[in-house]
């Protein structure tokens, strides 16, 4: 099989915080980003809906080359990775999602065992992280808490404003209503970590909040090195390559609030 680029895809913008990470730990190899943002947003959508259209993008960042793909978003992760491997893979081909890497690295961080998970509607609804955590980590609580806001206040470059504080404010504390034990926050959103900066003043400063990026990033690293078969059909030349389903220039425009610098991007059909 010939070698091709490691295929990122999101819905949007989101999953460019965890392509920022995996591109810093393992910038040797070529990536193709794919964003759906014609389509977003994907957490309101239904199983059957976040299904076909993660299937469509998987499929086309397979015909770019790509024999590799990661999911770089919840969302699709929860919705839709795991029917795409049982179902829908050509041979010698690879998806895989966040939500694995981010579960199985808890463990190294809760002390008491007492973990929230902040995250769209349909990341909560699918259940993914507590069947997940629960699945290596049985003795682990799981709380988790809905956060319809805080992708529109991202989106809209909102981050600083008096609305942002007050939305992640009420959020926390529902989540911490469920329990006061909470010591780890997974931020289970890639676009959660523009927030950080007001999280972390509406969160106790014991607790530990977790940005999927780095932990995506390591675990892909350790994949690779575990898998040579996958990653010997991945090619070395650095590249880097930006599609969205949507307007390329409004896509280059945003692109540097959650990649932290500019890209040039061309619109792509699925």
């Amino acid at each position: 099989m010939t070698q091709g680029p490691i295929g990122i895809f999101d819905s949007g913008y989101g999953g460019l915080t965890v392509f920022k990470e995996i591109q810093k730990k393992l910038p040797q190899y070529d990536y193709i980003y794919l964003g759906d943002n014609a389509r977003v947003p994907y957490g309101t959508r239904s199983f059957e809906t976040v299904y076909e259209y993660t299937k469509e993008c998987v499929y086309k960042l397979f015909d770019l080359g790509c024999n590799l793909v990661i999911l770089a978003c919840n969302t699709a992760s929860a919705k839709a990775l795991r029917t795409i491997q049982q179902n829908d893979l050509p041979e010698g081909k690879k998806v895989l999602g966040v939500i694995r890497p981010t579960t199985e690295s808890i463990n190294d961080y809760t002390k008491n065992n007492n973990v929230g998970i902040l995250a769209t509607q349909g990341t909560v609804l699918s259940e993914s992280y507590k069947i997940e955590i629960n699945k290596f980590f049985p003795n682990i609580n799981v709380f988790q808490h809905a956060c319809p806001l805080w992708v529109p206040l991202v989106e809209n470059n909102e981050i600083t404003s008096r609305a942002a504080h007050d939305i992640v404010e009420k959020d926390i504390q529902r989540l911490f209503a469920q329990s006061a034990a909470i010591d780890t926050i997974v931020l289970a959103c890639t676009h959660y970590p523009l927030l950080l900066p007001v999280i972390k003043k509406y969160i106790p400063s014991h607790v530990t909040v977790l940005s999927q990026g780095q932990l995506v990033a390591n675990k892909l690293e350790d994949y690779l090195v575990r898998h040579p078969e996958v990653e010997s059909k991945c090619s070395t030349n650095t590249s880097l390559t930006f599609y969205t389903t949507d307007d390329a220039k409004s896509f280059e425009e945003n692109t540097s609030i959650f990649y932290g610098q500019q890209v040039k991007a061309s619109h792509i059909e699925v």
